[in-house]
């Protein structure tokens, strides 16, 4: 089954590497999508796939980079847009 989200990472998420630790681990859970910053110091990514590896992805982004510090994860269901690979924006 297939899956389809938005998060919003909030805690030290900028400035530490997160977008492209967070490339790194899409490709390692084989999910599709992309990763931001915002302007609040947040992150949001859309991130689409098997059920279990988007759940696993989400799993992994509470860890995040060393340098870094994930406080909490927003997540919503989203209308899956069929991306074919997961990019930094």
């Amino acid at each position: 089954m297939m899956r389809s989200i938005n998060a919003r990472i909030t805690g030290l998420v900028q400035g530490v590497g997160f977008r492209y630790w967070a490339l790194g681990a899409a490709t390692t859970h084989g999910v599709y999508g992309w990763v931001r910053n915002e302007p609040d110091s947040s992150v949001s990514a859309h991130i689409e796939g098997d059920a279990e590896a988007v759940s696993a992805m989400v799993s992994a982004l509470w860890k995040g980079p060393r340098w870094g510090h994930v406080e909490n994860i927003e997540v919503s269901d989203s209308s899956f847009e069929g991306y074919q690979d997961f990019g930094v924006r």
